[in-house]
């Protein structure tokens, strides 16, 4: 009776990939000499909405920087580049920016862009239903000509060019706003086609785009959360590109029928040190238990092998890295020495909060606490929920020790100013060594000045470790082999206008 079932089992499912296939097989001329015009893509997190001003969602803004432009682009390489802006110019006391803009832009529902909508859309970036209304809060936006718009600042921001590249700054017309959400309507060079929730979304090219136009006609991205049934539907060559998780590289790379890119994301992996802590308190204590962390064999564990050491906040992809994993390097016996030195030669008990949602911090995590074990540091390990861990960790900070990643902009101090003694972050430096040095970033203009503000920072946290920093995780996809032009950028979103198919 078991092999009887099994046996009808097997063929449903051959049966289900069968359909599939040949479903998918319509737009997949083989054989004909025909290039394919449709792409479909596996995609594992529905989005929150397609409105880029109600949501903080980096699945949503997957989608949405098809269908939306802002008033500049970023490339893989973090080069900031004219979108709807042609142009733009900073005042000489970096407090004004006016943007030039293109006159031949035209929203999805015909209407041709003006300086107005760019208006209208910061306001809307700015109210109080926006997520992102802090991050905005002192810029004000005027129209100066039809075609130009002047951004003010209240204070200075070395950096004020980078905000208006995120996905979340992009224009919208003021007509559509109501239905924004589940009828988006752009500038981009996809319009939405269809969005069946918790199925599929499907882009379509839109032909009068004021670029060059998309090479391919449609994208379908198909909701598929269970990473197993992923890489079977992409075997079977029902989708033509996958998100790769790192336990499931060797099953595609070194394959003639497939192709893997991966680059560091633009986030860090860190074990979080509670220096409120009395033990965690000193120096001494975290330098040893930093000294004890080999870092290959956690990137192994967590990301096997795809990832890349850091010893400081900030991933090797940002310009302004500075390489400090030489700072403290894997040293066990010099652990112990200081924990003798420190009080504690006989070791002691520490808690270990990881979030259950996050395997790569879980797996990490465990990898920490065996190797802490070896210099006599019984690390209790606690794998809570990602709600819990939200509230009781990063919100009440009650917490001895965890491991998280935090994902970046494209502004290093966003990413370091967690550090300063008056954040009220989870993690500071309460004795205030970067205060001074992360005020003056925000106000020195010259680039080489501020890239040294920012290597002093990272070398003084890589010394004091308020966190054990560990790796960048890397980004991987996989693609069929006739898949040509897709990229890895350093925010979280999908930029489909250049992807194509060979033959």
């Amino acid at each position: 009776m078991k092999k009887s079932i099994a046996t009808l089992l097997i063929a449903a499912v051959l049966t289900m990939l069968s359909i599939t296939a040949c479903t998918n097989q319509e737009n997949t001329p083989k054989g004909t000499g025909e290039v394919k015009t449709g792409l479909t893509m596996g995609y594992t997190t529905e989005p929150e909405g397609l409105d880029p001003h109600r949501t903080a969602a980096a699945s949503t803004f997957t989608v949405t920087n098809n269908i939306y432009d802002t008033l500049v682009g970023v490339t893989s390489d973090w080069q900031i580049v004219p979108r709807l802006a042609t142009d733009w110019k900073m005042s000489d006391n970096g407090m004004e920016i006016t943007f030039n803009l293109r006159d031949d832009v035209k929203f999805h529902n015909g209407r041709q862009m003006n300086a107005e909508d760019v208006v209208f859309s910061f306001n809307r970036l700015k109210d109080a239903e926006s997520p992102r209304a802090r991050d905005y809060e002192n810029i004000k936006a005027e129209a100066v000509g039809d075609y130009s718009v002047k951004f003010t600042t209240e204070k200075l921001d070395v950096e004020l060019l980078k905000n208006f590249a995120y996905p979340w700054a992009a224009v919208v017309p003021q007509e559509a706003v109501e239905n924004l959400k589940t009828q988006p309507v752009g500038t981009g060079a996809f319009t939405l086609k269809e969005w069946i929730p918790q199925q599929h979304l499907t882009l379509q090219r839109n032909d009068n785009y004021y670029g060059n136009k998309a090479k391919l006609e449609t994208i379908k991205l198909v909701i598929l959360p269970d990473a197993t049934s992923m890489m079977a539907s992409f075997q079977t060559g029902n989708l033509d590109i996958i998100p790769l998780n790192g336990d499931q590289v060797t099953i595609v790379d070194g394959n003639q029928d497939y192709k893997v890119i991966s680059e560091p994301m633009n986030a860090v992996q860190i074990m979080s040190l509670n220096t409120n802590n009395k033990i965690l308190s000193d120096e001494r204590v975290r330098r040893a238990m930093a000294m004890a962390i080999k870092k290959d064999d956690v990137i192994a564990a967590a990301m096997f092998g795809y990832g890349d050491a850091i010893g400081s906040h900030l991933p090797p992809t940002s310009p302004d890295y500075y390489d400090a994993n030489s700072i403290i390097e894997y040293n066990p016996e010099k652990a112990k020495e200081l924990l003798k030195e420190a009080g504690y030669e006989n070791g002691f008990d520490i808690k270990m909060a990881l979030p259950k949602n996050y395997q790569l911090h879980v797996d990490a995590g465990q990898v920490i606490a065996d190797q802490l074990s070896k210099i006599g540091i019984n690390v209790k390990i606690d794998i809570i929920e990602w709600g819990t861990w939200l509230s009781e960790v990063y919100g009440a900070k009650n917490f001895e020790t965890t491991v998280v990643g935090h994902t970046g902009r494209l502004d290093s101090y966003a990413f370091l100013s967690r550090y300063k003694s008056d954040s009220n972050d989870y993690i500071s430096l309460s004795t205030g060594e970067v205060d001074e040095l992360l005020d003056r970033s925000r106000q020195e203009l010259d680039e080489g000045k501020r890239k040294e503000i920012y290597k002093e920072i990272q070398i003084i946290l890589a010394n004091k470790l308020p966190a054990i920093y560990l790796e960048t995780p890397r980004t991987m996809l996989a693609l069929q082999k006739n898949v040509e032009g897709m990229g890895i950028f350093p925010l979280d979103f999908y930029d489909f206008k250049e992807v194509y198919f060979t033959e």
